[in-house]
């Protein structure tokens, strides 16, 4: 691997006697680091490379740390290749040796992107005065190499509030609570502990972003008592539910809240858990 790297440089090295070479970079005077994204859902670096597009790292709220990095490019690639990545020094940190941080796969039609240890490995370069630099070869011109610079300029106030915003991110996302299952106390439209808190992450994430389509509130009991009451504290239920997700910001007319009694048991009612079970309502949300 390591040789392959040496050999993709070399040849990069030595093709500039012979090829035309441009290189994108933003200057000091118009070098600009933005925090684009800012909540507790997606936190977003941008870097507007003049003439050529715009370098983005961004992180969005999930159970596990995530990051990743984005070449958005004005002119897509035409064909399949790889770029090289180097830290390599500013015009201001003469005689520091650059250094190969990854090859980076250039597909057609898309903009490149890298995963996270690579992404958080560019951005502690940056932190160090380091310039990520791309090169490759130009898929139009055979003769021509590309060499593409993040810049350090402006960079260390947008990055310490990137980092404070990847900081506050949620723990979750909207896939671990899409499909949701509350159970509750017997007799009771009042919530198990478990199933509160699972409501307040609903509640939580959808104050933050409420693009939904549709949202299908279901609600069941056990088979203890009369089939009338039964089916009247499943509506309760379901009705509840449907408050508290209006309450977050909603639309009502996007939610529809129905009890089902004792219909579709999913456990047995001979046993303690399997009511407890029975007593449930399931909201299914669905995103544009």
């Amino acid at each position: 691997m390591k040789k392959t790297i040496t050999l993709v440089t070399l040849s990069l090295l030595i093709a500039q006697t012979n090829a035309g070479i441009r290189q994108y970079r933003a200057d000091i005077s118009n070098s600009s680091w933005q925090l684009t994204d800012n909540s507790r859902l997606q936190c977003t670096l941008s870097h507007q490379i003049p003439r050529y597009g715009k370098a983005k790292f961004y992180s969005s709220a999930n159970r596990k740390m995530n990051m990743e990095f984005e070449l958005e490019m004005m002119r897509l690639p035409d064909s399949y290749s790889l770029a090289e990545v180097r830290s390599e020094a500013p015009n201001w940190r003469p005689g520091i040796a650059g250094r190969t941080l990854a090859n980076m796969t250039l597909h057609k039609q898309f903009s490149p992107g890298l995963p996270k240890k690579i992404a958080w490995n560019m951005l502690n370069e940056l932190d160090q005065g380091m310039s990520p630099t791309f090169y490759y070869n130009d898929w139009y011109s055979d003769d021509d190499k590309i060499t593409v610079g993040l810049s350090t300029a402006r960079f260390q106030q947008a990055y310490q509030a990137f980092v404070s915003c990847v900081s506050n991110l949620l723990d979750f996302n909207f896939d671990d609570i899409s499909y949701t299952v509350l159970n509750y106390q017997f007799g009771s439209d009042k919530l198990t502990k478990a199933s509160q808190k699972r409501m307040n992450m609903i509640v939580e994430y959808l104050a933050l972003d409420s693009k939904l389509d549709l949202v299908l509130i279901d609600g069941y009991s056990d088979s203890y008592g009369g089939r009338n009451t039964n089916l009247k504290m499943s509506q309760r239920r379901a009705n509840n539910v449907r408050e508290l997700i209006v309450s977050s910001g909603i639309d009502a007319s996007r939610i529809e809240a129905n009890g089902y009694g004792e219909k579709r048991h999913v456990a047995s009612n001979e046993t303690i858990i399997g009511r407890g079970k029975n007593r449930r309502v399931v909201i299914r949300m669905e995103q544009p």
